[in-house]
């Protein structure tokens, strides 16, 4: 079995220099909590959610084990908006596997966008992401996602290493259950160093400079035979300008 690497964990007032730095930073859960200014059984509470996300329809590899929901969201020094649901599109120069279509996933529930922990979240994300480009109105996606071992074998990231077009890119674990792999990989963009860590702590949070670092999650497999096992995870985008496809 190989090694479980642990997080290199950043403390929350060094965030936005380290990302400066290196193009990436994790915060621990409690540093997401101290980032916050809220206790992180308030994120927990989102977590009922997960159990419940509808089946990805698009997975091009013929898999089963993708469940999500999405929203889209402005996010300003005036606050937090949610725009009206729309499809998630990427350039096949940033997704080789599922670019240039157009996927209408189900959206997120809107008790869930309304928890005024939610909308710290998105605003602080905002607030780092103009750290490292300026202030500015960011176009947001959020992802809710569930990667399962029903078939045996779940792939968080099935088109491989990869940027997402964007400015930040932020992946949270959620949680995870009776499953081994799912270790974070994040290399350099141009260049050849590069990170490998396992998020095993609910709320532990990822954040990197999408413009000069690649990532990719390696596939999961459950740790007891024949039991169900998953990996949850919340990603969210932050991009100047537009919304890719507009």
């Amino acid at each position: 079995m190989s090694t479980a690497f642990s997080p290199p964990f950043t403390p929350p007032d060094r965030l936005v220099p380290t990302l400066r730095q290196d193009g990436y930073a994790v915060l621990s859960p409690q540093g997401v909590a101290d980032w916050l200014g809220a206790p992180l059984a308030q994120l927990e509470a989102l977590h009922v959610d997960w159990a419940h996300l509808p089946a990805d329809e698009y997975l091009k590899d013929g898999g089963r084990y993708r469940t999500r929901r999405h929203a889209c969201f402005t996010v300003d020094e005036a606050g937090v908006e949610q725009v009206p649901h729309r499809a998630h599109w990427q350039p096949v120069e940033y997704n080789a596997l599922h670019g240039g279509m157009q996927r209408w996933f189900a959206p997120m529930e809107a008790a869930t966008v309304a928890q005024p922990i939610w909308q710290r979240l998105m605003s602080e994300l905002g607030k780092v992401t103009s750290g490292l480009r300026g202030t500015q109105r960011w176009y947001v996606e959020a992802h809710q996602f569930r990667i399962d071992t029903t078939d045996g074998i779940g792939r968080p990231t099935p088109e491989g290493a990869h940027r997402d077009g964007v400015d930040l890119v932020a992946v949270a674990l959620v949680g995870r259950h009776n499953v081994k792999g799912g270790e974070t990989r994040v290399f350099e963009a141009s260049g050849r160093r590069g990170e490998r860590f396992t998020m095993t702590e609910p709320w532990s949070l990822l954040l990197l400079d999408d413009a000069r670092v690649i990532h990719e999650s390696t596939p999961i497999q459950p740790l007891v035979e024949g039991e169900p096992g998953w990996r949850d995870t919340l990603v969210v985008t932050c991009r100047a300008g537009a919304f890719q496809g507009d």
